[in-house]
């Protein structure tokens, strides 16, 4: 199989294959951490599409063969995870000086797992969000994304519960990178 991946900026277009994708992602490579209902209960209000994200031109897809095998993206504005589809507004926008950016949204299709796409997504994003002027980013990891970020040289600095639906909760980490100078820049 030719495993020649490209990464490029995600189009309004791709929003069907990623609505395919991410459950994939989710069901594919949570179960050892999350249950069944956990997952479930959070497809939708935690992991779902951001068209922001999309239309901000900060969101991230890796393709083979023309197929999405993974997409990712990070933020200029206040969310630090969710799809879009509970938002009634615009989200509101941060001020590089003063706000950490946020890294969101990381999936990868079960079948192309470990094979370096997340990390190829995150040096792009953390390139992209120093040239914007961010020098700290800011992401709430599932258990099962924290060994990335942390080999990104991501600190864990909180961890809680996301309140999903019928009572349940998901497991997170709040981690924060700071960025500026040599021994940390991406």
């Amino acid at each position: 199989m030719n495993e020649e991946l490209s990464l490029r900026l995600a189009r309004l277009e791709d929003i069907p294959a990623l609505e395919v994708l991410i459950p994939l992602s989710v069901r594919g490579l949570q179960g050892g951490v999350y249950s069944e209902a956990q997952r479930e209960a959070a497809l939708g209000p935690v992991f779902g599409v951001d068209r922001q994200l999309i239309c901000d031109g900060t969101y991230y897809v890796v393709e083979q063969a023309g197929e999405i095998v993974g997409c990712g993206g990070w933020s200029r504005r206040k969310a630090v995870f969710g799809g879009d589809r509970g938002r009634s507004a615009e989200d509101e926008g941060l001020d590089p000086a003063l706000d950490p950016a946020r890294v969101r949204a990381f999936f990868v299709h079960p079948a192309w797992a470990r094979r370096g796409i997340g990390r190829r997504i995150l040096s792009a994003c953390e390139s992209a969000l120093c040239a914007a002027g961010f020098r700290e980013a800011v992401l709430v990891a599932t258990l099962t994304g924290e060994p990335l970020y942390a080999a990104f040289g991501y600190a864990a600095v909180e961890r809680y519960e996301v309140s999903l639906s019928a009572g349940l909760t998901l497991p997170v980490v709040r981690m924060t990178k700071r960025f500026g100078n040599a021994e940390n820049s991406p």
